[in-house]
C-alpha cells in the first residue's frame, strides 16, 4: 500500500507557519520519514468567494509547491491531487510536468480531472460545459507532447501543427496519470486514457456540488471498481489500472482524531477491494503538532500495515 499525504498550503491563514518554504520543506521531509510514499497538493488557481465561505480552500500553484517539496527530499514522490485538466492548455500542462518530472529525477505522479467550480472555470474564460470533452483531449495531447517527437493535434480550442517538446519526462513513456472522479464517464475515462483512477468519498448530499456519483460506503466504492473492471474488459485494457482513495474515516483534508486499529482494518478491506495507493490529510494547530501526527501516523498505521501486506 502506498500513501500520499496532504501538505498543508490550504492552510493560507496561517501565513508561513504551513505555507511557507521551510513549511513546505520540513513537512515534506517529514512525510518521507515517516513512510509516506508521496505529497500533494490540490489545484484552485481563482476559488470562487461563494465556494471559500462555504468552505472551501485556497491552494497554491501545484507545480511550484511541489517543486519545493522534490528538492527537500530524495525519494519522496511529488503528486498532483487533483489537477484540473480544462483550466490549462494542455500543452502547458505537459510542459509543467515534464519539466518538474525532470527536475525530481522522475518524482511526479499527475492526477487529473475534469473539474467541478463553475466560477472558477469562468473566470479562467473556461466554457464549464466542456468540461469533459476537454479532460478527454488534454490527455491525449499531453502524452503525444511528452513523446519528444513533433505533434500534429488539434484540439477544440488550440492546434499544433507540428511541435515539439524537450527534454522528454524521466518517467517513460510520462509520468503516470492519475484519472479522478466518481461518475461512470470518469471511470470510463481513467481505464481507457489513465494509469490509474482515483474515486473520491463524497456524500449523497454532497455530491451533487461537486458533479459526481456519490460514494460513501466500501461498498458503494465496490460497485465502481466493478464497473471498472468491466469496461477494462470490455475495451481490452490489461494494464493494471492503479486505484487511489481517501479512507472513509479520515479525509483528505484530515479529521484528526482516526483510532490507529481501525483505520488499519479499513485500509485492510480497502486493499482487499484493489486499492493501491491513500490519499489523506493530518493536522496540528501548529507546524510542531502536523509533524508529530505525521510521525505517529508513521509508527502507528504505515508501519504496522506495510508489514502485515509483506
Amino acid at each position: 500500500m502506498h500513501f500520499s499525504l496532504q501538505l498543508p498550503t490550504d492552510r493560507v491563514e496561517a501565513g508561513e507557519e504551513f505555507v511557507g518554504f521551510e513549511a513546505v520543506a520540513e513537512v515534506s521531509r517529514a512525510a518521507e520519514a515517516a513512510g509516506f510514499d508521496a505529497v500533494f497538493v490540490t489545484d484552485h488557481p481563482f476559488a470562487p468567494d461563494r465556494w471559500l465561505a462555504e468552505g472551501g480552500h485556497q491552494a497554491l500553484d501545484p507545480f511550484v509547491v511541489l517543486s519545493t517539496a522534490a528538492a527537500a527530499t530524495r525519494r519522496l514522490r511529488v503528486q498532483t491531487h487533483i489537477l484540473v485538466a480544462g483550466y490549462r492548455n494542455p500543452f502547458l500542462t505537459a510542459r509543467a510536468a515534464a519539466s518538474l518530472d525532470v527536475l525530481s529525477g522522475g518524482r511526479l505522479l499527475l492526477g487529473m480531472a475534469a473539474g467541478y467550480l463553475r466560477g472558477e472555470f469562468r473566470a479562467l474564460g473556461v466554457d464549464p460545459d466542456e468540461r469533459n470533452e476537454l479532460a478527454d483531449e488534454a490527455i491525449r495531447a499531453i502524452r503525444a507532447a511528452w513523446t519528444g517527437q513533433s505533434v500534429r493535434f488539434r484540439g477544440r480550442h488550440f492546434e499544433a501543427r507540428g511541435n515539439t517538446m524537450l527534454p522528454q519526462p524521466v518517467q517513460r513513456p510520462g509520468p503516470p496519470i492519475l484519472v479522478g472522479g466518481n461518475s461512470r464517464r470518469a471511470i470510463r475515462r481513467a481505464v481507457e486514457l489513465g494509469d490509474g483512477w482515483v474515486p473520491f468519498p463524497s456524500p449523497k448530499t454532497f455530491a451533487p456540488h461537486v458533479r459526481t456519483a456519490a460514494v460513501e460506503t466500501l461498498e458503494d466504492l465496490a460497485r465502481r471498481i466493478d464497473y471498472a473492471r468491466e469496461h477494462a474488459e470490455r475495451v481490452g485494457r490489461t494494464a493494471p489500472l492503479e486505484i487511489s482513495f481517501s479512507p472513509l474515516s479520515l479525509t483528505v483534508y484530515g479529521r484528526g482524531d482516526y483510532e490507529p486499529g481501525a483505520l488499519r482494518d479499513e485500509i485492510a478491506a480497502l486493499t482487499d477491494l484493489g486499492v493501491g495507493r491513500l490519499t489523506l490529510g493530518l493536522r496540528g494547530r501548529n507546524r510542531g503538532e502536523l509533524l508529530d501526527a505525521i510521525a505517529r501516523f508513521g509508527e502507528e498505521v504505515i508501519a504496522p500495515v506495510n508489514r502485515e501486506l509483506g
